[in-house]
C-alpha cells in the first residue's frame, strides 16, 4: 500500500483526508501496528487506483492472513463474524464500558474460568474445540497488553463472583487474577451489591464501545443473538444504563476489598 500510495504521489494525510480517517490510522496499516480488515484495505487500494489484478492479489493475502491467524489461534475452529467484529472493535476502542451481571467479563476470565464455561455448555463439546475456544478468548485479551490499551471500565455483579461453578480453587485462580488487573492504570473494576434495586440490572449485559475513528457502538448478546447498535437513541438508552449502574455500584476502591474477602473466604474453605 505505501508503494502504491508514494507512487501516486500523496502522503498518508491525504489518504487519510480522503477515507475520513486518522493519518496515523494509514501509517499503522502500512506498518504493520495495525490489523488489516478487507473494507479497510479494499478502500485504500481503491482510492490509489490500484490496478484490479493486484488489487485482487493483494485482497487475497489479506484474506489468507486473516483465516491462517484465526486458525493457529481456534485450532481449525471458525469463528463468527461478529465475534471477529467485536475483537475488531475492541482492538479500535479508546474505552470500553462493560456491565455483565451474569459471567466475569470475557477480556479477564483466566484460562481455567473461561474453560469451566465452555465445559457446562449444553451442547457437547470436544476437548479440541474448547481449548481452541480458550485459546482464542486469551488472544482476544491481548488487547490490554498494547503500549495505548483501550480504557476498560467493568461493572459485574456481586453474585458473579460468588458463583464457583463446582471448582473454588478455579475461581480463586479468578479473583486473584481481577485484584492483578486493578493496578492497570486503564482497568476500573466496580461490584454492583447483590442487594441492589433490582430494575437496575434486570436488562441483562451491556457493551459500550467508545471509538475515536468510528461512531460509539452498542454491543448487545442474547443466548441466540447478538448485534452491534449505533443508532444515536439505542446509544443514549444505554449511557443512560451505564450511569444508573455506576451510580449503584462501589467504589473501585470498595469493590478490591469486596474481591479480596470473597477470595479470602474461598482460602480458607468457607
Amino acid at each position: 500500500m505505501r508503494a502504491w500510495r508514494i507512487k501516486r504521489g500523496l502522503s498518508c494525510k491525504d489518504v487519510a483526508k480522503a477515507l475520513g480517517w486518522s493519518e496515523s490510522k494509514v501509517s499503522r496499516m502500512e506498518t504493520g501496528e495495525r490489523g488489516l480488515y478487507e473494507v479497510d484495505v479494499a478502500a485504500v487500494l481503491g482510492y490509489l487506483r490500484v490496478p484490479p489484478e493486484i488489487r485482487q492479489e493483494l485482497m487475497n493475502l489479506v484474506r489468507a492472513g486473516v483465516e491462517r491467524n484465526w486458525h493457529e489461534i481456534g485450532h481449525q475452529l471458525p469463528i463468527s463474524k461478529i465475534l471477529r467484529d467485536l475483537i475488531r472493535f475492541e482492538n479500535e476502542a479508546a474505552a470500553i464500558y462493560s456491565f455483565e451481571p451474569l459471567l466475569v467479563p470475557g477480556l479477564l476470565q483466566t484460562a481455567e474460568y473461561a474453560r469451566a464455561l465452555m465445559r457446562a455448555f449444553p451442547q457437547k463439546i470436544s476437548e479440541e474445540m474448547i481449548e481452541g475456544m480458550v485459546a482464542a478468548r486469551m488472544d482476544r485479551q491481548r488487547v490490554l497488553d498494547r503500549a495505548d490499551p483501550p480504557h476498560l471500565h467493568l461493572i459485574i455483579e456481586e453474585m458473579v463472583l460468588r458463583r464457583t461453578m463446582g471448582d473454588p480453587v478455579m475461581m480463586l485462580g479468578q479473583l486473584q487474577h481481577l485484584l492483578a488487573a486493578t493496578a492497570r492504570r486503564n482497568v476500573s473494576i466496580r461490584l454492583l451489591p447483590f442487594d441492589a434495586v433490582g430494575s437496575t440490572a434486570a436488562q441483562g449485559s451491556l457493551k459500550i464501545i467508545d471509538c475515536p475513528e468510528q461512531p460509539t457502538l452498542c454491543y448487545e448478546e442474547s443466548r441466540s443473538t447478538s448485534a452491534f447498535l449505533e443508532d444515536e437513541e439505542y446509544i443514549a438508552i444505554a449511557r443512560l444504563s451505564w450511569k444508573k449502574l455506576s451510580s449503584a455500584a462501589w467504589s473501585e476502591e470498595d469493590s478490591q476489598h469486596r474481591i479480596a474477602e470473597l477470595a479470602s473466604n474461598l482460602r480458607r474453605g468457607t
